[in-house]
């Protein structure tokens, strides 16, 4: 099994390290060779097609990051980052959290949250009209994607809550459809667009938005480690890792700057593998203030 836990990874040479990776990830010739003989860009024509009004591309540093057990499995976690020093912290962290077994994920079945914003309507009213609707709603919604409805996925269940505005009370109705691997964005939409009519229908009311909802808060992912006090520093070092982590628990000054640093390696993994690393931004500082104030997203104890 390979391990990730690369003595002095720093100090060998780029063909040294591409080697170690390409032997570790059984990387092809052709994959080596685009990490070798490239510059991690992509050429003007497809950033042409990519954006409007392009002048150029812009390029980050492509690291690697050591030593990660998780679920007891080693990875070598890739990371885009221009800053220095989070690739080696990263590595260091994981490196301890070995000790003990590595770090321990799990993840929520990945449900995609799609609104519709339903006015001018009685939301009492309405929402008993379209629980007793559901079956009809979900079925409409599922003939639109053949491929989640043979994978047993697709919607699931319909949620509504009233919002209170300035403008007045607003119906929201959730659509919460089991995307798989999917990111699920573009189907969420198609859905929430061919439902609505039908909503309108059942309530009366007007439909104004219909979209997917960044605020992934059915597809949660957490992980959890044992950090040996010995390999941080003892008694003392441990005790004030847990009231720094109680200050920006309690603080939003501190919190944020806190939290920018847990994302320091989350966007650094989202930007390697081609993510949306602004949804994930927002949605984990929305999360950050689930309980009413803006609070950490790590927790820790002894």
């Amino acid at each position: 099994m390979p391990d990730s836990s690369i003595s002095k990874f720093f100090e060998k040479s780029r063909k040294e390290r591409l080697n170690i990776i390409a032997t570790f990830a059984n990387l092809s010739k052709d994959e080596l060779d685009i990490l070798e003989n490239t510059d991690g860009g992509i050429s003007f024509d497809k950033a042409d097609k990519m954006i409007e009004n392009a002048i150029g591309t812009f390029s980050l540093p492509l690291g690697v990051a050591t030593n990660f057990k998780i679920n007891g499995k080693d990875y070598v976690v890739p990371m885009v980052i221009e800053e220095p020093s989070v690739i080696a912290a990263a590595s260091k962290g994981a490196k301890i959290a070995r000790i003990k077994g590595g770090f321990e994920v799990t993840a929520d079945e990945s449900y995609s949250i799609g609104q519709i914003q339903i006015l001018n309507v009685d939301a009492n009213l309405a929402i008993k009209k379209i629980q007793d609707s559901t079956s009809e709603i979900l079925e409409l919604a599922n003939s639109k994607s053949n491929t989640l409805s043979k994978m047993n996925k697709g919607a699931k269940e319909i949620t509504c809550r009233e919002i209170d505005t300035p403008s007045g009370n607003m119906l929201i109705v959730e659509l919460l459809i089991d995307v798989g691997d999917a990111m699920g964005a573009n189907i969420t939409n198609t859905m929430c667009e061919a439902v609505s009519p039908l909503i309108e229908k059942i309530t009366g009311g007007r439909a104004l938005l219909r979209i997917l909802s960044n605020y992934s808060t059915r597809r949660m992912v957490k992980a959890k480690a044992i950090f040996e006090k010995e390999s941080v520093g003892g008694e003392d070092v441990v005790d004030n890792i847990i009231l720094a982590f109680e200050f920006a628990d309690n603080d939003v000054y501190r919190a944020v700057t806190h939290n920018k640093g847990i994302m320091n390696g989350i966007i650094s993994v989202a930007n390697a593998v081609g993510q949306d690393s602004r949804a994930i931004e927002a949605a984990a500082n929305a999360y950050a203030a689930i309980s009413g104030k803006y609070r950490s997203l790590s927790k820790w104890s002894k």
